[in-house]
Order: structure tokens, then C-alpha cells, then sequence
């Protein structure tokens, strides 16, 4: 099969986990192990998330003193995308991948006028406490947003309308190649009305983006990995429950929030509309029973 795997970016660094690099290594080193075996036999395109990472060096870059302006997210977008996709590809070789591995720096089209820009919601950066994170708003003029018990920033994180190496990593693909893509959703670009690119300052959903990829790659599936097992029937309620089984039907009728799990939905509908194949989402470390259909949320078209 071919398959587009979307790691999330908290599933890299766990909730509550000091950012630094040898957590990180040892989640991804953990993930490649994970994925491997899955890349034996099928054509495996790998996305991942950023929130952690870039929310990271955005607070180091608005700190820094010898700055004249902090650098912009899509630079920092950029910059995440060499460390993450450099990980991946180590851990991955050393995880026994006998096929070339090639991360790919990977920019978004997303749209000037795209109403996200007004309504951020992306979550980055660490978890604060309600009082912490105000201070810190105030500070650094920030948006901040309620991420279960905890606080966070949250950024403008606009919809991904074209991939432009898209065409390269089919090329790579066909050539028996694993490509690491899409990193952070992309590194934002919009067309400036004349037909130049410019970088915004925004931090692209990576679900969505794969998504996008997995429809433009024709994937036969979609996998949605992060820090929780499976998605909850009455999320956040006493009664709530893990659901196995679902078709985007019945799950277009549900509501999930806007900045975690709702992205995730989104991008698993936008797949099996377009392609009639299944999506899937659930843990990392489960991902040969996800594939299988025993463990995490399967989403049927």
C-alpha cells in the first residue's frame, strides 16, 4: 500500500517534557522503530508535527537581545523542519529501513486572504498555567488558548492549498524512496498577486497538509499518530469512551475541539471524501494495529 503517515508534534515531545534535544531523539527513535517494519513492504510518506519545536525557538528568538526583530514562524517552520526530518532520517536507518530516506524542505501554499489569519488557533510552544501564560501574552503580545487544564499560544494557522514540491516527492516515491515531508504543515508561502512568493508568519495544521499529500499521492491510507490512543465518543465527560470504528458519516455529526482533535477529524473526512479509503488515528506506538484495525479510530468512507 502507499501511506502517509502524519506524526504529531506533542507525540515527538511529550506534555510537560523539558524541550530538549535527547527527549525529543528518544521519542523519534522510538517512532522509527514503530514505523519500519511498516516500511518493508509499502510505500511509507512521512509528515510531521512542529507545535512544540517551533512555539520553542519563537520564545528563544523574541528573547534574544542581539535581534532587531524576532524571526518570522515560517523561517522557524523551516528551521524545525531540517532538525525533525534529519532525526527521522537517522533514526529510521538505524531502525533497519534498507530504502533511501530523503526529508524534503517543503513549502505550503496557503491563501493571502485566509480568514485564519484574524483567529488563531494552532497551538505552539509549551504549556503554561492560566496565570503564566497571561504574563507571558502580555510580554510578547501573544494570542493564548485553553489546551485541556493547561494554557498555550496559539497561532494563525491558515488552510494548505498546494503542496509545491508535490511533484518531486511523487518522483521520489516511484523511485523506492521514503520521503519525509510536509514538516510543521509546511513552511507557509502565499502568492504576493504577481505571481512571487513570499513567507507569512503562520504555522499550517500538518494533519491537513497530509491529508492534502495523501489525496495528491493517491494513499490508500492515512494515519494520524499522536499522544492519545484513540478518538473519545463524549470527549471530556465521565461516560466518555474510545471509539474503534466509525464512518465519516456518523462522524461528521460530532463536535471536537477546534485546536487538537478537530484538525485532526478534518483531515481524515477531506481524505476519505476524496479517495474512498479509510483514515485512521491513534498512538504512535500502536501504529501496526492501527493499520490493522485493532487498535485507535478507524474512519471508514
Amino acid at each position: 500500500m502507499r501511506i502517509v503517515v502524519a506524526l504529531g508534534g506533542n507525540a515527538l515531545l511529550e506534555r510537560g517534557e523539558k524541550p530538549d534535544a535527547a527527549p525529543q531523539l528518544r521519542h523519534i527513535e522510538a517512532a522509527a522503530h514503530a514505523l519500519a517494519p511498516v516500511a518493508e513492504s509499502n510505500d511509507l510518506i512521512i509528515c510531521h508535527g512542529n507545535g512544540p519545536q517551533v512555539g520553542l525557538l519563537a520564545l528563544e528568538s523574541e528573547n534574544d537581545r542581539s535581534l532587531t526583530h524576532p524571526y518570522p514562524l515560517d523561517v522557524l517552520g523551516a528551521q524545525t523542519q531540517g532538525m525533525i526530518g534529519y532525526w527521522l532520517s537517522l533514526c529510521l536507518r538505524n531502525a533497519g529501513v534498507t530504502r533511501p530516506v530523503v526529508s524534503v524542505l517543503t513549502q505550503t501554499l496557503v491563501g493571502r486572504t485566509d480568514p485564519a489569519f484574524a483567529h488563531p488557533t494552532k497551538f505552539v510552544g509549551p504549556v503554561y498555567d492560566r496565570a503564566e501564560a497571561s504574563r507571558l501574552a502580555g510580554v510578547h503580545r501573544w494570542d493564548i488558548a485553553a489546551d485541556g487544564n493547561r494554557w498555550r499560544r496559539v497561532v494563525a494557522s491558515p488552510a494548505p492549498i498546494d503542496i509545491l514540491e508535490l511533484h518531486s516527492i511523487i518522483d521520489l516515491v516511484q523511485a523506492q524512496t521514503l520521503v519525509v515531508c510536509g514538516g510543521g504543515g509546511g513552511v507557509p508561502v502565499v502568492d504576493d498577486g504577481t505571481g512571487r512568493l513570499r513567507g507569512v508568519d503562520a504555522v499550517i495544521d500538518k494533519d491537513l497538509t497530509a491529508a492534502l499529500l495523501a489525496t495528491a499521492v493517491h494513499a490508500d491510507r492515512l494515519l494520524l499518530l499522536t499522544d492519545v490512543r484513540a478518538v473519545m465518543q463524549n470527549f471530556g465527560a465521565p461516560d466518555a469512551q474510545p471509539i474503534s470504528l466509525i464512518s465519516s458519516g456518523e462522524l461528521r455529526t460530532m463536535q471536537f475541539p477546534a485546536g487538537s482533535m478537530g484538525p485532526k477529524i478534518d483531515a481524515c473526512l477531506q481524505f476519505t471524501a476524496a479517495t474512498g479509503h479509510a483514515a485512521a488515528i491513534g498512538a504512535l506506538t500502536e501504529v501496526a494495529a492501527i493499520l490493522a484495525g485493532t487498535a485507535g479510530t478507524t474512519i471508514s468512507a
